[in-house]
């Protein structure tokens, strides 16, 4: 008999709302899922990283066979396919399906993978809107408008969206008052560290889960990371009951503190009070709504502070969509960007955590752990020497879709380029994220753990962000005095003298030429 429709289920669309799955019929249409050793090496994949899609793809299979959906499933060792196109490929031309259904992956290489299978086989392709997201492609190049040159701003999309879902709205106004609290939501741990906190998620892994991580050790054993502390849900089920200890544990406190970083005896874990959410939202095992809605509720319910739940919320419906929606927008040109053109290459340290500056050894070593670390340690710490370091913006690209459990390209790349790396050039930004090792010291206290002074400009003792940060305001010195946002940074470059910029350039030059070593 011949099949109608070949429905083509990626590691990140594991949710029976796919829209591929839209008038299946088992008698006459067939899933295809597939594992290849490719998808984990087209970058280097942390373990966690790998073993997580495996686990989740691996569980939902078993939902699909369940629900009378029985998927053809190609696993790892099953078959001699090296690359998703490989297997596409061949099914095609096995099976002679009358169209291939596949819902809008989450990569631009993905995507063109699939369009060049489907026309080598001469078969339709009908790609469908993922439905998941809370605005689709289409209207988000809608709002954003035909201007290429346009500024594009979260902010303004985060109020368009609140007022368009009805979201922490109250009589066409924002609750509260204000649109966002992020002044209330920029706090420092203090002397004292965090208090009082929630304990870590713990799973009993099933079988499958189990044999996962066999197959990991077996199939990718030179990778980073480790398994040792994967904690992260491969159901519905999981994500449900994680989504629930943040709302009951988490939330709460998540907002005050959510941008404060913190080593030490006080924690036993990185988490804080993070939700943990972004891989369970990313590989489709929460739905965002789902996550809104219970948030709202136990503001709601139980007078939770707006600052931390709002502050959430817009994790969600502001960044999350917005950054969706940036990506496809400017793909494939985004990949490509290198506005500073910067060259060097990443420090093998950063697959390691060995280097002398703590903040870096800190954050990287718990990467190594979890596959983990939020958003201020990506952003103000791995990125911010990135970008400061003058790393090619290519590399620290691929190392972070590789390292992080949550990561998709639609989401990593426009982080990376856009917010960390500055690369796009300010297209969703107004100004490069550029500090000092002062923000780090306010903000955590890995400096009190370092043999690098934050405030010492240059010398040995200098830190090497602190050297490099004064670096990149002398070497851009025009275009921030242009910037109302960063004209006050410019102005104390101009009150330095040529002996003090020179000494500073010296410094940085110095620190440069030897970044494996610091």
């Amino acid at each position: 008999m011949s099949i109608r429709h070949l429905i083509i289920i990626l590691g990140d669309q594991l949710t029976l709302d796919n829209p591929a799955l839209d008038g299946f019929d088992a008698t006459r249409d067939r899933i295809l899922m597939v594992e290849t050793v490719g998808e984990a090496t087209h970058v280097w994949s942390h373990q966690a990283r790998i073993a997580l899609f495996l686990a989740a793809m691996r569980h939902f299979a078993e939902l699909l066979i369940e629900k009378s959906m029985q998927p053809i499933y190609l696993k790892l060792g099953q078959h001699d396919f090296a690359s998703l196109q490989d297997a596409w490929r061949a099914k095609l031309n096995e099976l002679k399906p009358e169209k291939v259904i596949i819902c809008e992956p989450g990569e631009y290489r993905v995507l063109q993978m699939i369009e060049q299978c489907a026309l080598a086989a001469e078969t339709p392709l009908a790609v469908r809107d993922d439905s998941h997201f809370m605005i689709s492609r289409a209207d988000f190049r809608r709002w954003a408008g035909t201007d290429k040159n346009k500024s594009l701003r979260m902010e303004f999309f985060y109020r368009y969206m609140r007022k368009q879902h009805d979201v922490l709205m109250k009589n066409g106004e924002p609750e509260g008052g204000s649109w966002n609290y992020d002044d209330e939501n920029r706090q420092s741990f203090g002397r004292h560290g965090p208090q009082n906190l929630p304990a870590n998620p713990v799973w009993q892994h099933d079988d499958i889960t189990r044999a996962v991580f066999t197959d990991t050790a077996q199939y990718f054993p030179k990778h980073p990371g480790s398994l040792a502390n994967f904690c992260w849900p491969v159901n519905h089920q999981q994500a449900l009951k994680l989504l629930d200890d943040f709302i009951q544990y988490r939330l709460a406190e998540f907002g005050p503190h959510q941008d404060a970083m913190w080593q030490g005896d006080l924690i036993s874990s990185p988490f804080l009070w993070h939700s943990l959410l972004a891989s369970s939202l990313n590989l489709k095992l929460l739905n965002p709504r789902e996550v809104i809605s219970a948030s709202i509720a136990a503001y709601h319910s139980r007078g939770l502070p707006l600052a931390s739940v709002e502050g959430f919320v817009r994790q969600i419906l502001g960044w999350r969509e917005f950054i969706r929606g940036v990506y496809w927008l400017d793909m494939p040109e985004m990949a490509e960007a290198n506005h500073y053109q910067h060259q060097r290459a990443l420090p093998s340290w950063y697959w390691t955590g060995e280097t002398k500056m703590n903040c870096l050894a800190q954050t990287i070593r718990q990467t190594m752990q979890y596959g983990y670390a939020h958003h201020i340690q990506r952003l103000m710490v791995t990125g911010l020497f990135g970008l400061l370091a003058e790393i090619n913006p290519r590399e620290v690209e691929a190392w972070y879709l590789a390292v992080y459990v949550d990561a998709v390209e639609w989401v990593e790349l426009p982080n990376v380029a856009g917010m960390a790396l500055y690369a796009n050039g300010g297209r969703f930004t107004s100004k490069p994220y550029v500090a000092s090792g002062a923000y780090i010291k306010r903000m955590s206290n890995y400096c009190s753990g370092c043999r690098y002074k934050p405030e010492v400009k240059t010398g040995e003792d200098a830190c090497p962000y602190t050297t490099l940060y004064w670096h990149f305001l002398i070497k851009h010195y025009e275009t921030f005095a242009r910037n109302p946002r960063t004209a006050l940074m410019a102005k104390n470059v101009a009150r330095f003298s040529q002996a003090q910029i020179g000494d500073i350039e010296s410094s940085a030059a110095s620190l440069l030429g030897r970044l494996e070593s610091i």
